[in-house]
């Protein structure tokens, strides 16, 4: 099973187009040195030929009559590697250690079975030329140039061979390593189907594109992880939150039952009851509206907004509501902040945090509302004097329904805060909550347009 598995790999596939290709760049490599080389050494036998051709025709005795016979007969009794022939015009041969051949003129390479009775060399390049007594043929053997010619292609096949063997064995080898790889987030995504959510893909020291890999499947699991455990708490808040309302409405509906209740202690009944109702259908509604928010479908919906524009109109309907309480409602916001975003997210992300200040900040406390530019990005900040919220909790407020010391708190449902960071992780940022001794320092800060 695992040979098939191997061959099937992408890594062994590339690793045998790069065998294809190391075996064409081998071949077009040995045309160039075989092409080359025995260029050069033509080359050199047809000078070195010409050399000798030219010498025996400079040769003083050459025009006197016989004269090349005799020169070309003294040559061949000690030939120093030339092979010479001279025939008349009949085709008699007059002198040589080469048998009798046709007058062909110029540079030409012939041997065969007539070579081999004079010589042990299976061929002879030489030049013809036409001289007083007829043809004069002056030759080398080309026993170097066949040599050669079968060393480089000796190499070549071996250096081919050793090519393509270390090209499939590093295909086996990178195939080996992916298998491993795969088989070991197959193994961990059956464990984690199993039920084993802490359960995580092995990342290596290499650094490479699997660990890259490991690292973001790593991230993703540790983000359904966050989801589910999310999802658990919210399925317990959601009972416990609503078990306290459920059960006032159905103490109230007996209440109404009972004989004796007039119409107007029944209207009163009734529109308390309404009162609760909408409370819970806002709890509701929030939820959904947070659900909404973390799905990303809202993104389709960025466009152009103005920070500074927002933040003063979010001032002005809850300056009201801090005037009332006779606190101290201040701002520094930079004119022309502009963001790609939600808007009326972003309202309502702010218009929370103002109102969780002016709710949970005591009279005459002091309430800042700041807003600039810092490089790249806008920094939104809500700071007040007020109890603030102990270092412990900064993480826990930020969950739904969760609430400090729920008996001394204003009313309300405790997704405030949670849908200001649904609001900010949609935008790429985070709620920052610090001391702003005393009180609580809020900052988010958005991407610039």
């Amino acid at each position: 099973m695992f040979l098939p598995r191997l061959v099937r790999t992408s890594s062994f596939r590339l690793a045998l187009v790069y065998a294809a290709l190391t075996g064409l760049s081998f071949l077009v490599l040995f045309a160039v040195i075989f092409w080359s080389s025995t260029r050069f050494m033509r080359q050199q036998i047809d000078d070195t030929v010409s050399n000798e051709v030219a010498e025996i025709l400079s040769d003083p005795q050459a025009r006197m009559p016989g004269g090349i016979q005799d020169i070309v007969r003294s040559l061949a009794r000690h030939p120093a590697g030339f092979f010479y022939l001279l025939q008349d015009r009949s085709g008699k041969v007059l002198a040589g250690n080469l048998p009798r051949t046709s007058a062909v003129l110029g540079v030409r390479e012939w041997g065969g079975e007539a070579t081999r009775r004079v010589t042990p060399y299976s061929a002879v390049r030489g030049r013809g030329v036409p001289v007083a007594d007829g043809y004069l043929f002056v030759g080398w053997s080309t026993l170097q140039l066949h040599e050669m010619q079968e060393i480089v292609m000796g190499s070549f096949l071996w250096g081919l061979m050793a090519a393509l063997a270390l090209a499939l064995g590093g295909g086996v080898a990178m195939s080996v390593r992916l298998l491993r790889k795969i088989e070991g987030v197959s193994e961990t995504s059956r464990d984690i189907i199993n039920g084993d959510l802490k359960r995580r893909v092995s990342v290596g020291r290499a650094g490479d594109e699997f660990d890259h890999l490991a690292a973001s499947i790593n991230a993703m699991l540790d983000r359904i992880e966050t989801l589910m455990d999310g999802l658990r708490q919210v399925t317990t808040d959601i009972a416990h939150d609503l078990r306290t309302p459920l059960t006032r409405l159905r103490h109230r509906l007996e209440l109404g039952q009972r004989p004796g209740v007039d119409a107007a202690a029944l209207r009163e009944l009734l529109g308390t009851t309404r009162n609760e109702i909408d409370g819970i259908l806002e709890i509701f509604s929030a939820l959904l509206r947070i659900a909404q928010i973390e799905s990303g479908a809202r993104r389709a919906k960025f466009m152009e907004v103005n920070v500074s524009e927002l933040l003063r109109t979010v001032l002005e309907v809850y300056r009201p509501a801090a005037e009332e309480k006779k606190q101290q409602l201040d701002e520094a916001i930079e004119n022309a902040l502009m963001i790609d975003g939600d808007r009326e997210l972003l309202t309502q992300m702010f218009a929370n945090l103002l109102e969780n200040a002016i709710r949970h900040s005591p009279p005459r406390a002091r309430i800042e509302l700041i807003a600039r530019r810092l490089h790249d990005s806008v920094e939104v900040t809500v700071a007040d004097n007020g109890p603030g919220i102990p270092e412990a909790l900064r993480g826990r407020v930020l969950q739904r329904f969760f609430r400090i010391e729920t008996g001394r708190t204003p009313p309300g449902s405790g997704l405030g805060l949670s849908l200001a960071a649904a609001v900010a992780n949609l935008h790429d940022s985070k709620l920052q909550l610090s001391d702003n001794e005393p009180g609580l320092h809020v900052t988010v800060s958005l991407q610039v347009r």
